[in-house]
């Protein structure tokens, strides 16, 4: 049985207000192309499928095609709903698809109804509990009363996890000895997390654990974007396929080929996917950055530029975009020695008593200069304005 694992996908998502729809669809091209080349039996898409619970129509339709092709080149597909998800649009159609191949599960009600796949060489099937993401307010108190609980008592995702993980165990135990996967999308404790992730919840009561997840050959996990590995290679995040956060600059976007034998995990192999704009964080003074030579890869890169510049240049971002087509952030980071002058500047503007000799004193601090007795004028007319205004 070859499986590959993948995870938030995020359809439908912008990068500071681009739009990632071509590079979503390039890597989804890639993916397909993988399961194509690796004969792979099942693929599993742990969460968070698109960005927002009511995706727009194009990342829909580039999900649905790619779902068609995968099952039209001879894979299984098990998608979960994730955090980001409707679990009941995504779902909707869920009993129906099943029967063809395709199955996105959103009901955890239904988490101790394994999936049976089997390999293209045959052999014993593969039991795949598909768990969506599970809201401790909303999912928590239902699982509570149903394991005879007192609804306070699913409040918190350890809690509510390890109630839904009861259920699938005693499922379990009814079947002795056979291989078992689960899909689940959470934060389990020890996981690197990013920017781009929306937290769960405030706190640690978001957080899982790792012995949670016990009694399973493969746990496949979704919700952090990075690839990583919290019990050796049987516990695993996939990652997102591209990044969304300039956090996630110089990690390697990857899928997990994890292949079965009779006994149960035999291994695991990650494979880099090597698609989409890479990100680049560049810092220094503007026109260094817009000099330097050196910098020439970074134009085809989404760039986030820190200047160091004791002011902030006039029409910074602008005059970025001429070298680096692809800049979406821009942030001011001047020196100490600037820091302490702009709060000693700051104080002796805050120490003017009189309003007007405070309005000149900040004037002169953003302008470079003195006012002259025209500007003082027009500022002494606002000044009056304004009390009159007050005062009606």
């Amino acid at each position: 049985m070859r499986l590959l694992h993948t995870s938030d996908w995020h359809l439908g998502r912008s990068f500071h207000g681009a739009s990632l729809l071509d590079q979503q669809e390039a890597v989804l091209d890639r993916i397909v192309d993988l399961c194509r080349q690796e004969q792979v039996d099942l693929v599993v898409i742990a969460g968070d499928l698109y960005d927002r619970a009511i995706p727009p129509a194009p990342a829909v339709a580039l999900f649905t095609d790619t779902v068609r092709r995968l099952r039209a080149d001879g894979a299984v597909v098990v998608a979960i709903a994730g955090n980001h998800d409707s679990h009941v649009r995504v779902a909707v159609y869920d009993e129906l698809l099943t029967a063809l191949g395709v199955t996105v599960r959103g009901d955890w009600r239904r988490c101790d109804e394994p999936l049976l796949v089997q390999s293209r060489q045959g052999g014993a099937p593969l039991a795949v509990y598909p768990l969506p993401y599970l809201e401790p307010l909303l999912d928590g108190p239902a699982l509570a009363r149903e394991a005879g609980l007192a609804d306070g008592e699913g409040r918190r995702h350890q809690q509510v996890l390890d109630l839904a993980l009861a259920r699938i165990h005693a499922h379990q135990a009814s079947h002795p000895g056979q291989r078992s996967l689960l899909v689940a999308h959470a934060f389990v404790a020890g996981g690197r997390s990013s920017e781009s992730e929306r937290e769960l919840s405030v706190g640690n009561l978001e957080v899982v654990a790792v012995p949670s997840f016990s009694g399973f050959d493969y746990v496949a996990l979704g919700h952090l974007h990075a690839a990583q590995e919290l019990d050796g290679p049987r516990l695993a995040y996939a990652g997102s396929p591209l990044p969304y956060s300039f956090s996630e600059e110089g990690q390697e976007k990857s899928v997990r080929l994890v292949e079965f034998d009779a006994n149960g995990l035999a291994s695991v192999r990650v494979i880099p996917l090597a698609v989409g704009r890479q990100l680049r964080s560049l810092e220094g003074p503007l026109e260094t950055l817009l000099a330097d030579p050196r910098l020439e890869e970074a134009r085809a890169c989404w760039v986030r530029a820190v200047l160091t510049d004791d002011d902030l240049p006039r029409q910074a971002m602008t005059r970025l975009r001429q070298r680096f087509p692809h800049a979406l952030e821009l942030r001011h980071r001047p020196g100490r020695q600037e820091s302490l002058a702009t709060s000693e500047r700051t104080r002796r503007i805050r120490a003017a008593r009189d309003p007007l000799e405070r309005i000149l004193a900040f004037y002169s601090d953003q302008q470079g200069r003195q006012p002259s007795a025209a500007e003082v004028q027009l500022l002494r007319q606002a000044l009056s304005a304004a009390g009159r205004s007050e005062e009606t």
